[in-house]
C-alpha cells in the first residue's frame, strides 16, 4: 500500500495553460516568434508593424464611433419627419372634415348638422376607397339610415353616380330647396334618404375638388 502511495507521487501532474501557450509559443516558425532579443534587428521591425496595428485598430474605433453617432442622429431625423409628418396628415383630415361640416351646413340648412356630419365623415373615409361611386354614396347615407337597405339606396344613388361620371350637373339645389321650410323630423324616411343622397354627391364632389386642387 506504502509503495503505491510512493509511486503516486512519480507521476507527472499535467501541464497548465500557461505552459501550453508557451510551449505553443516556442514551437511557431521562427519568422512568427516573438523577439524575445530586443537588440535583433528584426525586433525593431516586429514592434514597428505592432504599433501600426494598434494604431489602426484606434483610428478604426473612432471611426466606428463617429459614424455610429451620425447614423443614430439621422435616424433621430427620420423618425422626427415621420412623426410631424403623421401629425400634419392627421391635422390635415381634421381641416378638411371642418370645411366640409361647414360647406354643408351653408348647402342644407334646414338639416340637423349632426346628420351632416355623420355623412360627412363618411365620404373622407370612403373618397380614399376603391369603390364605385354609387357605392361610396350608398355608404354614406347608410351612416344616417342604416335600416334601409343597399339595393334600396342604390335606386336613389344611381342618377347621381352617373352625373359624376359623365361630369352632369344636377340640380341640387330643388332637392334641398324642397325641405327647406319643413321640419327635418317631419319628414319621411323617403324623403330623408332622397336630400342625403343628395347631400353626399355634394360632399363628394367638394372632396374631389379639393383633391384637384391639391
Amino acid at each position: 500500500m506504502i509503495k503505491k502511495i510512493n509511486n503516486s507521487h512519480n507521476i507527472p501532474s499535467s501541464p497548465t495553460q500557461v505552459e501550453l501557450e508557451f510551449l505553443e509559443l516556442l514551437l511557431q516558425p521562427e519568422d512568427a516568434a516573438y523577439p524575445w532579443n530586443p537588440a535583433d534587428d528584426q525586433a525593431e521591425t516586429y514592434f514597428d508593424e505592432l504599433e501600426k496595428q494598434f494604431a489602426m485598430q484606434d483610428v478604426l474605433e473612432e471611426e466606428l464611433h463617429t459614424k455610429a453617432q451620425s447614423f443614430y442622429g439621422n435616424l433621430d431625423n427620420l423618425w422626427s419627419q415621420v412623426a410631424n409628418c403623421n401629425d400634419y396628415k392627421c391635422t390635415t383630415n381634421v381641416s378638411i372634415l371642418d370645411s366640409l361640416c361647414e360647406t354643408l351646413h351653408t348647402f342644407a340648412a334646414g338639416v340637423p348638422t349632426i346628420w351632416l356630419k355623420a355623412i360627412a365623415q363618411k365620404a373622407t373615409e370612403v373618397v380614399a376607397v376603391q369603390q364605385s361611386i354609387n357605392e361610396q354614396l350608398v355608404q354614406c347615407v347608410q351612416t344616417v339610415l342604416p335600416t334601409w337597405e343597399t339595393d334600396d339606396l342604390a335606386v336613389f344613388a344611381r342618377p347621381y353616380a352617373y352625373a359624376m361620371r359623365s361630369s352632369e350637373q344636377q340640380n341640387l339645389a330643388s332637392v334641398v330647396n324642397k325641405i327647406k321650410n319643413r321640419d327635418w323630423a317631419t319628414l319621411s324616411e323617403m324623403e330623408q334618404a332622397k336630400v342625403s343622397v343628395a347631400i353626399a354627391y355634394y360632399a363628394l364632389r367638394q372632396l374631389d375638388k379639393l383633391e384637384t386642387e391639391a
